[in-house]
């Protein structure tokens, strides 16, 4: 439904906190929580919240979550770096899905890697059990649903502290081909496998997720194809893209025609170019068009 979209929530236009904020908040106090308690008082949490074949094996399948909300101790880097890309690609994110489908990818992606993680070291010889914390698995399914979403999109990174501009697409295929190798070759002591499962989540789930019934119909990753509304009844309908029969006030025209005329050219506007492509008179057709159904 077109209610259903993130956009048509009003979630862009109010002031609340964004649900990535809140993420970040809770990663790093719990990052400080664990770190106070393995200093002061000697408290591990590996055996019991940390990710192992060991812990899955004896029925701790709890670890797939908890190993999320924990980081490598004292430095902070491991937690800082999950929180950077959670807040430069999760905030933008969740503005197009909304709070509760960012969500739900965030913890499929995380949950996804740690399976992966956990069936790569079993699988494969010479991979160590080692305890697998941290929150990268669902910090990288955010930042590959993002750069699928918006493949052309510029973004600005970090390469040995020295700013680098790339297109999205082209740091997903770097971060995914550098997961895959470290999945087959480890080459330190990083949970490569977790990173690529929850970059296949990510990618997975913006590339096919348009067959739902929600905001996820629009996006068509790596391409361009037109959605199909759910509330255009009739057959055929022709796009009068950006224009307006002046013979008839926008606000007298029934729903349905509001819909096709006004506002299913600004949704193929946002699937092309994105929310952020809008101009404040298509804005304020998205909060009237809002409006309407809310009437309905």
């Amino acid at each position: 439904m077109l209610a259903d979209r993130s956009y048509m929530r009003g979630s862009s236009f109010d002031s609340r906190r964004p649900v990535a904020v809140t993420l970040i908040i809770v990663l790093i106090v719990a990052f400080v929580l664990q770190a106070l308690a393995e200093f002061y008082f000697g408290w591990t949490f590996d055996q019991l919240l940390a990710l192992s074949v060991q812990g899955i094996a004896h029925g701790y399948l709890w670890q797939l979550l908890t190993f999320q909300f924990l980081h490598s101790t004292p430095w902070p880097w491991h937690v800082l770096g999950n929180c950077l890309c959670l807040y430069f690609f999760g905030r933008a994110l969740e503005e197009h899905v909304g709070p509760k489908r960012f969500l739900q990818l965030y913890f499929a992606s995380g949950i996804a890697g740690g399976i992966v993680q956990v069936l790569t070291t079993w699988a494969l010889p010479h991979h160590i059990d080692a305890p697998v914390v941290g929150a990268s698995a669902g910090a990288l399914g955010i930042l590959a649903a993002y750069t699928s979403m918006f493949p052309e999109q510029d973004t600005m990174i970090f390469l040995y502290f020295f700013p680098l501009r790339i297109k999205a697409k082209y740091l997903f295929w770097f971060l995914f081909l550098l997961s895959l190798y470290g999945t087959f070759i480890p080459y330190g002591p990083v949970a490569y496998a977790a990173h690529l499962g929850g970059m296949l989540v990510g990618f997975t789930y913006v590339r096919w997720g348009r067959n739902s019934r929600d905001a996820w119909d629009i996006w068509r990753p790596f391409r361009r194809v037109r959605s199909q509304r759910e509330l255009v009844r009739t057959a055929s309908r022709k796009r009068l893209l950006w224009r307006r029969d002046s013979s008839k006030p926008v606000d007298d025209l029934p729903s349905d025609e509001f819909i096709s005329r006004e506002v299913d050219p600004i949704l193929d506007k946002i699937s092309a170019h994105g929310i952020q492509s809008l101009t404040e008179r298509e804005r304020k057709i998205l909060e009237a068009a809002r409006a309407k159904m809310s009437k309905r």
